[in-house]
Order: structure tokens, then sequence, then C-alpha cells
């Protein structure tokens, strides 16, 4: 089976396609074929676009707002199970010395 690589754009170059897509006097799915990128993914980038301006943001804030987030939950989950061993080992060593 072949391999199907995903192709990766600009910060620069999402920007600007989305600015295309909400300026321009032709649809939004047109203007996707004529930059040769599929049409859902330049509607999702005009809507990304549209929410950080609502936001006063950048997608790249967003972007970076996301990440960390998402790497403190994860530091969150590994923190609350390490007390949550630590409660069962406390436990666990209280029933064995009595």
């Amino acid at each position: 089976m072949a391999e199907v690589k995903r192709r990766r754009y600009t910060e620069e170059f999402m920007m600007e396609a989305a600015r295309l897509g909400r300026e321009s006097a032709h649809p939004v799915a047109q203007v996707a074929r004529d930059m040769g990128i599929p049409d859902n993914m330049l509607y999702r980038w005009t809507a990304q676009n549209r929410q950080g301006e609502a936001h006063g943001t950048t997608r790249a804030a967003q972007r970076a707002e996301a990440e960390e987030l998402a790497r403190v939950k994860r530091e969150l989950a590994r923190v609350t199970q390490e007390r949550d061993f630590s409660r069962r080992a406390a436990a666990f060593f209280a029933r064995e010395s009595r």
C-alpha cells in the first residue's frame, strides 16, 4: 500500500489563502481549486482566521495556546497518577504495619 504524505503549508501561505478566500469575488471552493488545495481546508483556515481576529490573536498564538494546554493536561494526568499511587502505597504500608 502506498504511503500518503501530508503536505505542509507555511503560516504565511495559510493566512494569505484565507484572506483570498474571504476577499475574492469568486466562491471559496473556486479559490481553493485555483490554489491547488482542498476546499474544506480553505474553509477551515478562513474560519480559524475569522475566529482569531474576533479574539484578537493570530493562528500561531492559538496553536501555541492549544499546545500549552495539551502539555498542561498531560502533566496534570501524570501528577494525578503519581498522587494516586502514593496514596495506595501509603494505605498498603499502613495496613501492613498494624
